[in-house]
Parts: structure tokens; C-alpha cells; sequence
């Protein structure tokens, strides 16, 4: 028998949120401009109720609320997720009451993002180590893309 309902996975609460390892950086690459990039990610579980599946499904739950696709499709433009207030920038994950505060991205990405270009807003499924620096951060990253457990979307700031 084919099962066609559609499941639905909740958007995770502050709690869970708390957890998620961010990194904000601009990629000066081979672009004619820089591109802004926000990568979401969660510790390994370290909680008493966490495990690998609920970390997993936490942030497919983020996924599904914000509309990322695999990072082998093409981005699609998920809206305005991101509230700047001078130094504080926060992402509009889905959840109804609560936003997510990126921590401290530089002065150079805010105002990048505050002339009005687009984010590249990622999220990994794969736990991402304490403490990794840029270097192991962007092999993680690397592994995720190509092992299909990272999630994509383009997103702007949201209009005051």
C-alpha cells in the first residue's frame, strides 16, 4: 500500500534553539560579491531527553517551517527571516512566539545584509563538534553537502 499523508514535524521551542552551534561569515569566494552565510547546527545531544534522532528531527522540524530544500536542489527564496536591531540580528525560524538571535555577527556581514542582499541560510543534520574552529566547521559543512544531510534557502532582512 502507498501511504501519501503528508507528516508534519514541529518547530522546536527555545530550549532546543538554545543548543543550535550558529556561525555567521561572509564568502568572498570568486563572486563578483560577497555572499552572506548563516549556518545552523546542533551540538550532539547532551541532554537527558536528547538523542540523535531528536536533535535530527528538531532541526527538520526548522526545516519544514522555514521551507529549506536539499542543498542539491536549487535555493529557494524562503522570505524575510532576519530582524536587525543595531548589533543584534535574529532569525525567524517558523516557531509562532519565539526567534532565534544569531550570535555576534560582524559589523561587515550586518551591514552587508543591511543594504538589502540576500543570506545563504543553511541548516546541517550532522552533529557539529564543540568547539571546532572555521577550519573544522567548514569540513563538517563540506561533508553534510555532500552526503545530503544539509538543508538551504536564501532569506533577506525584514523590513522594520
Amino acid at each position: 500500500m502507498n501511504d501519501n499523508r503528508l507528516t508534519f514535524r514541529a518547530v522546536p521551542g527555545p530550549g532546543f534553539v538554545a543548543g543550535c552551534k550558529v556561525s555567521t561569515w561572509l564568502d568572498r569566494g570568486t563572486l563578483a560579491e560577497p555572499v552572506a552565510h548563516v549556518l545552523i547546527g546542533h551540538a550532539p545531544p547532551r541532554r537527558a531527553h536528547e538523542d540523535a534522532l531528536s536533535v535530527e528531527l528538531g532541526l527538520l522540524g526548522m526545516v519544514d517551517a522555514m521551507r529549506l530544500r536539499p542543498a542539491a536542489e536549487r535555493v529557494p527564496y524562503v522570505g524575510a527571516r532576519l530582524i536587525m536591531r543595531g548589533p543584534y540580528v535574529a532569525l525567524d525560524y517558523g516557531h509562532p512566539t519565539f526567534v532565534m538571535r544569531l550570535p555576534a555577527p560582524g559589523q561587515e556581514w550586518r551591514a552587508h545584509v543591511n543594504t538589502g542582499r540576500q543570506v545563504c541560510l543553511t541548516i546541517n543534520l550532522n552533529p557539529i563538534p564543540p568547539g571546532a574552529g572555521p577550519d573544522a566547521v567548514e569540513a563538517h559543512l563540506e561533508r553534510a553537502l555532500a552526503t545530503g544531510r544539509a538543508y538551504m534557502g536564501a532569506t533577506a532582512l525584514r523590513n522594520r
